[in-house]
């Protein structure tokens, strides 16, 4: 079985024993103080609000305010272990740099303190003075996978139902969008199928464009604990963590995923390694599937990725005779021009295999925010709230009997995606924009044209917890906000899991949770009658539950945040009327989806769906001889660092400036000595980075961490057509001696 991760000493915490020194050490993942655990009431777990694991920490309290934490050993995501992110998400909330009181800019250009009456009045007035002299589709928002579920869906009802909005989105653009358009398209409905117990269960894991060893820790702890022997299948160009780990190591070259995954089932066709039966009862489009990868022999793939014929007949022949394989993805299918059909690729291997369903079995996306899946369902920004569609007259009703609201306020037109909406920043159509808890200056692709965009803005509004983002810098009123462990909530996880986050210290200054924010906002528009029922978070979460009725996504049966808190978080669907279980029973806190192989389409089977690979929309030239790669750099940076750069434990466990990684040939061609300063240069800009001489990466490319505040200088806005996400993974560059 592979290694385990460094700091994997410190993720496990089997019977709640820590030692004092490392609570209390200068480099320790404690707050200094541990709290008397001997009272019964000294504890309160909560959903830990970095990635999309889903974690629950036991937070304790002194004098009922949160001194410190531990991974809570009872719940069934993380069963006691813990992340360095993890142990340090109290610390991040304790910072200079927090915003605390409403910030408006001056005449002289200057940001200056005020009240929130003075701040809400600007918001109001300069956002329906743009509506009237441009239109309603004049003033859009950009949201986040960060916030409550119950403040999503909160601020997108605000925004469209009671301001009049038509256009919002939200940073899970940038991860999740591929995922949720390939499980829409093939399943008829955005539902990843698994449980965190199939890594537990899988007999062969394949994992493409997946470093689960530094993206998600516990996840890989958890595949550590498999005693199958399963073999670990790694797709992915670079020499990653987890392909270090890996019992097969696909070093593809970028961007061939369609081929080699055509290639794949080729092979399987061909040699009749099939489940006939479950093609016939349980999908649509097979024959014209297999058609289609016909052309797609072993020899053209071999050479369209880079891989031996020998090797794909190697992973075919795994794939055939291992009884349980999982298919896994995340951000290096995600984030590519042609993600949807690539992470269909995938699906589609899954179903032609009969690996659906079933223990240790499924096509998986592992989702990258803490709660992009409660944007997914409940944002209401490019869907209806709880997965439905604007377009459709039956669905744009319920929501109205449902919320008790004209069914006229209801847009009957879809939302732009996040780059439409930058487009309409560009061609002028959108003057005013309301950014939530997301860093766009920093995140989004081809950083200086995003810059450029958000300049030409009339009235830029940035909502956020610190004061000093990229974005945030920009704006013209930003406004404090609470952050996780300030405010109460629900978050859900990768595996459908709904978690509760609590309130377990005092915001500073002035700032308000984003749910109280949404509200005052409703209140000083004067559309607060519309949002009489959602007086606080957990009325919100009832209101949720309504919406959900019906919809594959259906937790009726989910009383309130003590029910989940009792249960261990409780995984959609979970239908009012079925069994219920208990917390300890495995039935009940790890289900799979399609266990019966039923789909979210009319005729209950899934699609299979495919179309020709695409060339790479800018590959090397002589110019630009290089493939930029970027990613996830280290498990103790989050995205733009906005928190993890405000913890000094983590500063210490990671780079403190930006590199890149160069092939030890590529090196010795351009003169490049190890740790030494170079440039790295797109079309669209330069940068600067420390060289790491590594055979990590293959020669012709190199690798820059995204949670750099330059990185995206680079990257190039090309998208998925299906998706609209950001293909940010591959670009042509050169790197030059400086």
């Amino acid at each position: 079985m592979a290694i385990k991760l460094p700091f994997a000493d410190l993720l496990h915490q089997r019977d709640g024993r820590y030692t004092r020194e490392m609570l209390l050490s200068p480099g320790g993942f404690g707050l200094g103080v541990v709290p008397d655990r001997s009272k019964p009431d000294a504890t309160t777990p909560m959903t830990c609000g970095f990635c999309s694991t889903g974690c629950s920490l036991n937070i304790h309290l002194q004098d009922g305010a949160a001194v410190g934490l531990t991974p809570n050993t009872n719940y069934p995501v993380n069963l006691g272990m813990a992340c360095p992110k993890g142990w340090e998400a109290l610390n991040v909330l304790n910072s200079s740099e927090r915003a605390t009181t409403p910030l408006l800019r001056n005449q002289k250009g200057h940001l200056e303190p005020v009240s929130w009456d003075v701040a809400m009045g600007a918001f109001c007035s300069r956002f329906k003075q743009i509506q009237r002299d441009h239109g309603p589709e004049s003033v859009a928002w950009l949201g986040t996978g960060q916030l409550a579920t119950e403040e999503l869906a909160l601020l997108g009802a605000v925004a469209k139902f009671g301001m009049g909005m038509i256009h919002g989105d939200g940073n899970t653009r940038q991860c999740m969008a591929t995922a949720v358009v390939a499980y829409k398209q093939s399943f008829g409905f955005d539902a990843p199928p698994y449980t965190y117990q199939d890594f537990e269960e899988s007999d062969c894991m394949i994992f493409v464009g997946a470093n689960v060893c530094i993206a998600h820790p516990i996840l890989w702890e958890r595949v550590m604990r498999n005693k199958r022997k399963p073999e670990i299948i790694v797709v992915d160009p670079r020499r990653t963590e987890t392909a270090m780990n890996a019992t097969q190591h696909l070093a593809i070259r970028p961007k061939s995923d369609l081929a080699l995954f055509y290639g794949l089932a080729h092979i399987l066709i061909e040699n009749d390694w099939i489940d006939h039966d479950y093609i016939a009862d349980h999908t649509n489009g097979f024959e014209e599937f297999a058609a289609h990868v016909k052309q797609f022999t072993p020899e053209i793939v071999a050479e369209r990725t880079g891989l031996t014929v020998e090797s794909l007949h190697r992973v075919a022949r795994t794939i055939h005779e291992r009884p349980r394989v999982s298919f896994w993805w995340t951000m290096g299918v995600n984030q590519s021009y042609e993600g949807v059909r690539a992470a269909q690729s995938l699906i589609n291997l899954a179903l032609i295999t009969g690996n659906m369903g079933r223990p240790g079995t499924g096509a998986n996306s592992i989702t990258g925010q803490c709660n992009a899946m409660g944007s997914r369902l409940f944002s209401n920004t490019t869907g209806l709230l709880g997965g439905r569609d604007f377009t459709k007259a039956e669905d744009r009703a319920t929501v109205a009997n449902l919320l008790k609201i004209d069914v006229d306020r209801i847009p009957s037109v879809n939302s732009w995606a996040y780059p439409e909406i930058l487009e309409g920043i560009l061609a002028g159509k959108i003057k005013g924009l309301w950014v939530v808890a997301t860093n766009p200056v920093h995140s989004w692709i081809n950083q200086n044209q995003c810059r450029d965009i958000l300049d030409r803005l009339d009235f830029l509004v940035v909502q956020d917890m610190y004061s000093t983002t990229e974005t945030a810098r920009e704006a013209d009123l930003v406004l404090p906000a609470a952050a996780w462990g300030e405010k109460d909530g629900t978050f859900i996880n990768s595996e459908r899991r709904i978690g509760v986050i609590k309130k377990v210290s005092p915001a500073p200054g002035q700032a308000l949770a984003d749910f109280q924010i949404m509200r005052l906002v409703a209140h000083h528009w004067g559309c607060e009658s519309l949002f009489r029922e959602w007086r606080s978070p957990e009325d919100a979460f009832q209101i949720l539950k309504r919406l959900s009725a019906g919809q594959p996504c259906d937790f009726t049966a989910i009383k309130d945040y003590q029910h989940l808190d009792n249960e261990g978080g409780i995984q959609w669907p979970c239908v009012a009327g079925a069994s219920g279980g208990s917390a300890q029973s495995s039935e009940f806190t790890q289900r799979r989806l399609f266990e019966d192989g039923r789909y979210y389409h009319a005729d209950g089977k899934a699609k299979l769906l495919f179309e020709m690979p695409r060339p790479m929309p800018e590959p090397p030239t002589k110019d630009y001889p290089m493939i930029l790669l970027t990613g996830r750099g280290t498990a103790v940076q989050w995205h733009t660092q906005t928190r993890t750069g405000k913890s000094a434990v983590l500063n210490k466990l990671s780079p403190e400036s930006i590199y890149v990684e160069v092939n030890p040939r590529d090196a010795r061609e351009a003169g490049i000595q190890p740790h030494e300063w170079i440039a790295v240069e797109s079309q669209r800009g330069r940068v600067r980075a420390r060289a790491f001489v590594t055979n990590t990466v293959q020669p012709g490319q190199v690798f820059i961490p995204m949670h750099y505040d330059t990185a995206n200088q680079l990257t190039d806005a090309v998208f998925d057509p299906y998706s609209r996400q950001p293909s940010y993974k591959a670009c042509a560059v050169r790197i030059v001696r400086i």
